[in-house]
């Protein structure tokens, strides 16, 4: 009997894992999300270390991938409510911000939006993973490769 569970669990962390690299595998071919995040991490993390000239200079770049994510196809396995609204929040606020940069926001606010913009790419990788049966955790919130 120990022996059946045994290869039960076993079999079950088999699958989760093949699921798992499932949904990364779909992901990687959503190239819009791919492009978007090129960009995202390319300002994101210099903001982290206080430096807020790539996300001055590429915010139009920003804009412009979240909108070319909004329009394209969104992979069967992911395309539901809360993608598409989460997708749609992410062209929402890369305007807002793209607005307040333009009108002299403050540094702090800058980040603060930035941030809160990257928080909203994660939430549209989350969403995803969660279709494929598992959730999305960074572990220290950076895990993932920017």
């Amino acid at each position: 009997m120990k022996k059946i569970a045994l290869l039960l669990l076993v079999g079950f962390g088999i699958s989760a894992l093949m699921n798992q690299a499932s949904a990364q595998s779909k992901l990687q071919d959503w190239n819009e999300l791919k492009d978007f995040h090129k960009v995202m991490s390319q300002t994101f993390h210099p903001s982290e270390e206080g430096n807020l000239e790539p996300i001055k200079t590429r915010i139009g770049e920003m804009v412009e991938k979240a909108k070319a994510l909004q329009a394209s196809k969104i992979p069967a396995d992911f395309d539901n409510k809360k993608v598409k609204k989460a997708v749609a929040k992410l062209v929402t606020n890369s305007e807002k911000l793209q607005k307040s940069i333009k009108d002299g926001a403050s540094d702090e606010k800058i980040t603060k939006s930035l941030s809160a913009l990257h928080d909203v790419f994660h939430q549209i990788v989350g969403l995803c993973s969660e279709t494929e049966g598992h959730d999305h955790d960074h572990g220290d919130g950076h895990n993932h490769s920017h």
